[in-house]
């Protein structure tokens, strides 16, 4: 993955002037202002469009576009932009735990990256929905990391890395990983499965998510959830489509793709799908 991308429209596109040396400070502020800038989510899968990984369409589509994308688009476009600044990055992937019932094994189908800074390592993920990371975390065990938002904590298990957020004052598992390096025809698998599998959930369902400052936005198909950094949560019920479409633009910031199939699915999400979770 050794593809570059426009660093200059990148560094708009997120809202960062800062310093480009590659050090922890800009890595940080990157980081940040990454999820504020671009949210996750599933349209292109929901309404059967291709999806494709390359720096020109990630480009296209987040920077150029006003469109979000989910893990493997979001977290590769922070791969090429951080290497255009001359950070170390590789590739790894996860076996999703959020939402799974105990004991309930899931493939590797999520990817995050690890930034080698000098003597230390650091996980970046700017591609987990509804709780992903806004600061990057040391890649070390048993500790509890603050960042912008809530707090984290890595722990080992049977050679594994496994990743919990502390959220509503209990400790949730979000993902597990080992650090066996992953590179694009990996994604691309993994990516071509989500997006086309009859049963994913990412053909199914709508699915969006932003960070901002002092809050985090979620949305599953009709259902829109507020959730402030001090704890409280609203939760909200969208009953139209014209509802859905501007809540996707003014509070997600996606400028949804002019597809005719659009309306009809969201519909559809409204009419059909049932409120089983929230990002």
């Amino acid at each position: 993955m050794s593809e570059t991308i426009d660093i200059d429209a990148y560094l708009r596109r997120i809202g960062y002037t800062g310093p480009r040396a590659a050090t922890l400070e800009t890595l940080c502020a990157i980081h940040l202002r990454h999820p504020l800038a671009i949210p996750f989510e599933n349209l292109d899968p929901l309404l059967k469009r291709p999806m494709h990984l390359d720096p020109p369409a990630l480009e296209r589509k987040m920077l150029h576009e006003g469109r979000g994308g989910w893990c493997y688009e979001q977290n590769l476009l922070l791969s090429h932009a951080l290497r255009s600044l001359g950070f170390c990055v590789t590739g790894h992937a996860a076996r999703v735990m959020y939402g799974a019932p105990e004991g309930v094994i899931r493939p590797r189908t999520h990817m995050l990256l690890r930034i080698d800074l000098a003597e230390v390592a650091y996980v970046a993920d700017v591609g987990f929905g509804g709780l992903t990371l806004t600061t990057p975390l040391r890649l070390i065990p048993d500790i509890e990391q603050t960042t912008a938002h809530e707090t984290f904590r890595l722990l080992k298990s049977d050679g594994d890395f496994v990743l919990q957020a502390h959220v509503q004052n209990t400790w949730k598992p979000l993902y597990s990983f080992d650090l066996q390096p992953q590179y694009l025809p990996d994604y691309e698998l993994s990516n071509w499965y989500l997006a086309n599998h009859p049963e994913s959930p990412f053909v199914n369902d709508l699915m969006a998510a932003r960070v901002a400052p002092d809050r985090r936005y979620g949305l599953f198909n009709n259902k829109l959830s507020i959730h402030y950094l001090h704890g409280n949560s609203e939760q909200r019920t969208l009953a139209s489509v014209a509802e859905l479409r501007d809540t996707l633009l003014n509070t997600f910031t996606i400028r949804v793709p002019d597809d005719p199939g659009l309306d009809a699915a969201l519909a559809r999400l409204i009419r059909e799908r049932p409120a089983l979770r929230l990002t």
